[in-house]
């Protein structure tokens, strides 16, 4: 069984992928605002700095965004 923490993250990315498309469905926000909001999640963890461990797992998230920014849902991945 995975760990609290595992399941925490998954369910947040789930949460936050909904509401990003949902917002993008009714057009609360332009799809240039949400692709920004994407760009920025993934620099954040692009230039993040830490152990070898931590930037290990920075890349992994920011790789996880931009396939989300590139269209494709990646919990089905997880």
């Amino acid at each position: 069984m995975p760990d609290q923490k595992d399941c925490s993250g998954i369910a947040a990315l789930s949460i936050c992928e909904a509401i990003l498309l949902a917002m993008s469905d009714h057009k609360l926000l332009p799809e240039r605002e949400i692709a920004g909001i994407l760009r920025d999640a993934a620099a954040t963890h692009e230039n993040a700095v830490g152990t070898a461990k931590e930037m290990e797992t920075h890349r992994a998230v920011a790789g996880l965004i931009h396939r989300i920014a590139d269209g494709g849902s990646v919990l089905h991945q997880l």
